[in-house]
C-alpha cells in the first residue's frame, strides 16, 4: 500500500517578495506540490521584476495572486486565504517585507494576508548582510519576536548576490521544506509558547584584538532553540560569538559582551517580564570584564601585564529577583568540575540564590564543545539524571520540564 504524500490535504499559501532569491521559491513550490500540498502563490509587485507569474501558474494550475482588489476577483482573497490556509510562507522575505510585518502594514496583498492569517506564518529572510545587521532590521526582528506570530527560517551565512559574504543568505529550499513539514506534521507540544534562549559565550574586550571570556560552543543552547521551534514554540535566540547556523524557525539576536546580552534580554523580556513565557539561560556569561578596555592594541613587552577585572552583572539572578509572578519559567545552567554529588549541591544552591525553577547541572569535560552530554536536572526537591546522549536529547528533557512547569501554572 502506497503511503499518502506528507502534505496531502494541507493548504499552503506561498508569498514571494522581491529578491534575487525569488527563483528558489520555484524549487520550493515544486517540492510542496510533489508532497501533495494545495498551493496558492502570491507575488509582490517587486517580485514580478525577478520572476513572472506564468512560472507559478504553470506549476500550480491556479491564477497567481498579488493585487488587493483585482477587477476579476470577488470579495477579499487575502481574508479568505488567511482563514483557509494551514500555513502561510513568505519566501524570500526581504527587509522591506519584515518591516511591513513588524509594523502591521496592510497596503499590499502579502502584508494584508500575513496580518489576518489565522495559521502559522513562516518567513525565510533574504537580504544583504549589511541590511540584516542594520539597527532598523534588528529592531523589526525584535518586534516580530515579541509578537510571536511569525517564525523565521534562517538566514544563513554565505555568499549573497553581490559576492559579499555574511549573514543574510536565504536558507535553501530543502531546509525550508523541512521546517514546513515539521510545522504541519509534528505534534506541536509547545505551540503558542514564547521561549527565550541564550547560547554561546560572551567576550569582554581587553583591547581591540584581545578579550577574556568563557569556553562555549553554543551547541546546547542552539539545540534547545531548534527543538523548541520544531515543537511549535515562538523562539528568540540570543547568541554570543559562535559560528553555528540559525536553527529554522528561530529569531536570532547576536551579542558579544555580558552587557550587550543584558540589554538584549531586557529588550525581549520587557520591564514587567511579560515578553516571554520561559527563559532557558544556556549562555556561558563571562563572570568578569576588564575594568577599562584599551582603545588601542596593548603592545607586548618583557614586563608583566596586570589586568584589573571587575564583576559582570549576574543576569539570571537579576531576572530572578525581578520576577514577581510565576512567569516566566526560569532555567539556569551550572557548569562545574566537581563530582556529581557536589555538583547537585552547587546546582541547588544556585537554584535558591538566583530564584529559578530548575538548574541543568553538567560537567565541563562532558559538555564543552561536544555534540553529546550528560546532565542532571535539579529542582527544589528532585533530581532527573539524563545519561550521555545527543544534546538534542537533553534539549527534549529540558523542554518537557518547561512544558510541565507552564502547565502547572495554568492549572
Amino acid at each position: 500500500m502506497t503511503a499518502a504524500p506528507a502534505l496531502a490535504g494541507k493548504k499552503i499559501t506561498l508569498c514571494v517578495a522581491g529578491s534575487i532569491a525569488a527563483y528558489k521559491a520555484v524549487l520550493l513550490a515544486r517540492r510542496l506540490l510533489a508532497e501533495g500540498a494545495e498551493l496558492d502563490v502570491s507575488l509582490t509587485a517587486s517580485a514580478r521584476a525577478f520572476i513572472g507569474p506564468a512560472t507559478f501558474s504553470g506549476l500550480t494550475g491556479r491564477p497567481v495572486l498579488g493585487e488587493m482588489f483585482a477587477p476579476d476577483q470577488a470579495g477579499e482573497p487575502h481574508v479568505v486565504l488567511g482563514k483557509a490556509s494551514d500555513l502561510v510562507l513568505v519566501v524570500p522575505a526581504t527587509a522591506d517585507a519584515l518591516a511591513r510585518f513588524a509594523h502591521g502594514r496592510a497596503d499590499d496583498f502579502t502584508s494584508a494576508l500575513v496580518l489576518c492569517a489565522a495559521c502559522p506564518v513562516l518567513a525565510a529572510p533574504a537580504m544583504h548582510p549589511s541590511m540584516w545587521a542594520n539597527p532598523a532590521t534588528v529592531r523589526n526582528l525584535a518586534m516580530l519576536a515579541t509578537d510571536g506570530r511569525i517564525r523565521l527560517i534562517g538566514p544563513v551565512a554565505g555568499a549573497v548576490a553581490s559576492g559579499d559574504i555574511g549573514m543574510g543568505r536565504m536558507a535553501e529550499p530543502n531546509t525550508i521544506f523541512d521546517a514546513v513539514l515539521r510545522t504541519l506534521t509534528e505534534r506541536q507540544t509547545l505551540r503558542g509558547v514564547r521561549l527565550l534562549v541564550t547560547a554561546g559565550p560572551t567576550t569582554e574586550d581587553i583591547d581591540p584584538v584581545r578579550y577574556v571570556g568563557n569556553r562555549s560552543s553554543g551547541k546546547m543552547g542552539f539545540a534547545v532553540a531548534e527543538r523548541a521551534a520544531e515543537l511549535g514554540a515562538q523562539v528568540t535566540l540570543i547568541a554570543g560569538p559562535v559560528s553555528l547556523p540559525t536553527p529554522p524557525g528561530v529569531t536570532r539576536v547576536d551579542v558579544q559582551s555580558a552587557e550587550s546580552l543584558r540589554n538584549a534580554l531586557w529588550h525581549v523580556l520587557g520591564g514587567d517580564l511579560g515578553g516571554t513565557d520561559a527563559l532557558v539561560m544556556a549562555a556561558a556569561v563571562a563572570d568578569y570584564r576588564p575594568a577599562a578596555a584599551s582603545l588601542t592594541k596593548l603592545r607586548r613587552s618583557d614586563a608583566p601585564l596586570t589586568l584589573e577585572l571587575v564583576p559582570n552583572p549576574d543576569l539570571l539572578a537579576e531576572i530572578g529577583r525581578a520576577r514577581r509572578r510565576t512567569r516566566p519559567v526560569l532555567v539556569g545552567f551550572a557548569l562545574g568540575t566537581e563530582d556529581d554529588a557536589d555538583a547537585v549541591v552547587t546546582a541547588r544552591r544556585k537554584l535558591a540564590d538566583k530564584r529559578v525553577d530548575f538548574v541543568v547541572s553538567n560537567h565541563a569535560d562532558e559538555s564543552i564543545g561536544r555534540d553529546d552530554i550528560r546532565a542532571v536536572l535539579v529542582g527544589p526537591s528532585d533530581e532527573e539524571h539524563v545519561p550521555f546522549g545527543p544534546k538534542r536529547a537533553l534539549a527534549d528533557r529540558i523542554l518537557a520540564r518547561v512544558g510541565s512547569e507552564l502547565a502547572a501554572r495554568r492549572a
